[in-house]
């Protein structure tokens, strides 16, 4: 298990390392607008959705260095998310990554406008990235397409407007899955299906590498759900038990938390079987990844 913590804090680094540069490179940007935005997409984090990105492309034999742009694009819509989940209409919490929240720093209309900006600036980045990485136009605007599909109104959006809407309602087993499919599944699959595409995967590895994506996802939300019970504040940097607060539906509400955390193992040896004995991928990193989720404290 060490040595995945390391693997991924290495390539946390390379993340941070290249989100510092594209924030140094943005020209035009008003300052005010551009401190907030590097405010919270440089306040740290695990970075598991950028190393998803690159644990894949390394998976099936190729270079990281391809695919960083991408990993900071993805990392960048996973901060708009952030940013405006944090907002007073939403969940109304005022730390993140140990920090203050954006809008706590820079005021509700900064917050809102620097996490539409990081959402907008990503798409380019990729844009450009595909073209420095030799990608096909057709593939490249598949990849876009596909990652507006994932983060917008069919997507990680969707299960916002879900999740709201299941608070203080009563939901089945099913339908809280469908809601994390959609809210934490959608960019986790993006980000394992983006480190496919740079890799040029056949339809048949990468419905095998989606499904064991949407796996992930599902290993990741019920651990959050977990965290929020029990887990240390200060590691988490951020409140816990805000969701019993809000009365939102989760696992450890829907099953209690010890058949949440069976759902987890479950979930995750599922999961991992899907790519266990796939030839054309090198499996064992994603896998060790699998395993991290299951035992992570942040």
């Amino acid at each position: 298990m060490k040595s995945t913590i390391n693997y991924i804090q290495e390539k946390a680094a390379q993340v941070n390392q290249a989100l510092h540069q594209v924030i140094e490179e943005m020209t035009g940007v008003p300052p005010l607008l551009k401190e907030s935005m590097a405010y919270s997409l440089l306040a740290g984090g695990k970075r598991i959705r950028p190393v998803l990105v690159m644990a894949t492309v390394e998976s099936l034999g190729g270079d990281v260095k391809r695919a960083m742009p991408f990993a900071c694009a993805i990392e960048m819509i996973h901060t708009y998310s952030l940013i405006h989940d944090d907002l007073p209409s939403m969940d109304n919490d005022d730390y993140r990554r140990g920090k203050l929240t954006n809008h706590r720093k820079f005021g509700e209309d900064i917050a809102i406008l620097a996490g539409d900006a990081l959402m907008t600036e990503a798409f380019g980045l990729m844009a450009t990235g595909a073209k420095e990485a030799g990608i096909s136009s057709e593939v490249a605007l598949q990849m876009i397409a596909e990652g507006v599909k994932a983060t917008g109104a069919r997507g990680m959006v969707a299960g916002q407007i879900y999740d709201l809407q299941a608070e203080n309602q009563a939901v089945s087993l099913e339908h809280l899955k469908r809601i994390h499919r959609l809210k934490t599944g959608k960019l986790i699959a993006y980000s394992v299906r983006t480190g496919a595409y740079i890799m040029n995967a056949s339809p048949r590895v990468m419905e095998t590498l989606t499904q064991f994506a949407y796996g992930l996802g599902l290993a990741f939300q019920i651990q959050d759900d977990i965290l929020d019970v029990i887990g240390d504040q200060q590691k988490l940097g951020k409140k816990t038990g805000s969701d019993q607060e809000k009365n939102k539906a989760t696992y450890p509400a829907l099953l209690g938390l010890e058949g949440a955390k069976r759902e987890l193992a479950d979930c995750i040896e599922q999961t991992k079987r899907r790519i266990a004995n796939v030839p054309e991928i090198q499996s064992y990193r994603l896998l060790e990844i699998a395993d991290y989720l299951l035992s992570r404290d942040q």
